[in-house]
């Protein structure tokens, strides 16, 4: 009973206390406590999924064990796990590489632990050296390779305007092919667990932490600018502004009365757009800012408002540069935090 206790701390503890690590080094407190859970129970789903995958793959009389392992494993896994980083990213729940890296790792650290739970059930009792391979380097790696995918697309998405698919493309593929490094057990299996726990856990931490930096000087300055525009929309002298002269000519290819809600929506969005960074900096100071209580109207009068611009409408906004992607990540912010 010794020994199965001492080999489940080692196979299960070292990942969790990684994540413990992520969520308090997030001083924005970006990834919300109930979004981590979420998180770490697809991660579970995912490797229940990976199991029952390879009951059937396990039938097929052309695929080899160790071809299964190398190349098939790795495929299956990490696209298993990144789903939750790309449904997060598509429905605009995820707005900064904090996050993405937290719940990346969350995901990985939940399919670990379920793995992990399965191998000490029929190998509880063997040697403490097969769990520190399982622990510190098979857990880990799965926790730093969902999170590498997530810092890899977020920041394909971001810095380089990327849509579709294909933004999701370069992230899998470096996380299979480290994936499929690692199980080709290039070094002895201390060796390479040395290796990855050095590697993976150092790279996630330093991303992570430049990211944390960025994210300030965006949340700063970004208020400090929204602020600014809004004092200017409500002002007189809007219409002689680069904004005012833009959203005239738009008069010309569309109906008054839409470039009157474009108006309304650059003037909703950055009022929900403050509200969300205000939300950040209190956090950051370890405090519980509330919710103003008509950012509910606020974000319902933006949905009406984008369905009556039309789709058309809203890409002849993004010259502006005030609505963008993470519009719909402010909404979630507020709501989630009502």
């Amino acid at each position: 009973m010794t020994a199965l206790a001492l080999n489940g701390s080692i196979a299960l503890l070292p990942v969790l206390l990684f994540l413990a690590v992520l969520v308090l080094m997030d001083t924005f407190k970006l990834a919300h406590w109930t979004t981590i859970v979420e998180a770490i129970v697809w991660g579970v789903v995912a490797a229940l999924i990976c199991d029952a995958a390879y009951d059937v793959l396990a039938r097929l009389p052309w695929l080899s064990d160790s071809a299964q392992v190398r190349y098939v494993a790795p495929v299956l896994e990490e696209t298993a796990k990144a789903l939750f980083i790309v449904y997060m990213l598509l429905r605009r729940r995820v707005g900064f590489l904090v996050d993405s890296t937290v719940l990346g790792f969350a995901v990985g650290c939940g399919f670990a632990l379920a793995e992990n739970i399965a191998f000490l059930r029929t190998l509880g009792q063997a040697t403490p050296l097969l769990w520190l391979v399982r622990g510190f380097g098979t857990a880990i790696l799965h926790g730093a390779l969902t999170s590498t995918f997530a810092m890899v697309t977020k920041t394909t998405i971001d810095r380089r305007g990327v849509r579709g698919g294909l933004a999701f493309l370069p992230g899998l593929a470096l996380v299979v092919a480290i994936h499929s490094g690692f199980n080709h057990l290039l070094l002895p299996p201390l060796e390479m667990t040395a290796l990855m726990l050095v590697i993976m856990p150092v790279l996630v931490l330093v991303v992570f932490q430049r990211s944390e930096h960025a994210t300030r000087e965006w949340v700063v300055s970004g208020l400090d600018l929204d602020i600014e525009l809004l004092q200017l929309i409500a002002s007189d002298v809007f219409g002689a502004t680069r904004f005012g002269e833009y959203l005239e000519s738009l008069k010309t290819r569309f109906p008054p009365h839409v470039v009157v809600d474009m108006f309304c929506l650059l003037r909703v969005e950055l009022e929900l757009a403050i509200q969300a960074k205000a939300l950040l900096l209190a956090a950051e100071a370890g405090l519980t800012a509330p919710v103003h209580p008509d950012a509910a109207a606020a974000i319902e009068e933006a949905a009406c408002l984008r369905r009556s611009i039309g789709w058309t409408g809203l890409v002849a906004l993004r010259p502006l540069h005030i609505t963008t992607d993470r519009d719909g990540w402010h909404r979630h912010v507020l709501t989630r935090r009502r």
